[in-house]
């Protein structure tokens, strides 16, 4: 896997979470660590992102 293919599917997986935490917070019964835990996820995403977009 190329590193331009590589960046773009955590980009792809990092949307997809950021999605996922916005319906979780809309519906009253999730759990705030699980939301929690997909916002750490996105936040190692987006690190990675940086990390290897300016290497």
């Amino acid at each position: 896997m190329s590193l331009s293919s590589h960046i773009a599917e955590l980009r792809r997986k990092h949307e997809n979470l950021s999605e996922q935490v916005e319906t979780a917070q809309r519906s009253p019964g999730t759990d705030d660590l699980v939301i929690a835990d997909m916002k750490k996820q996105k936040l190692r995403l987006k690190e990675e992102i940086e990390r290897l977009s300016h290497a």
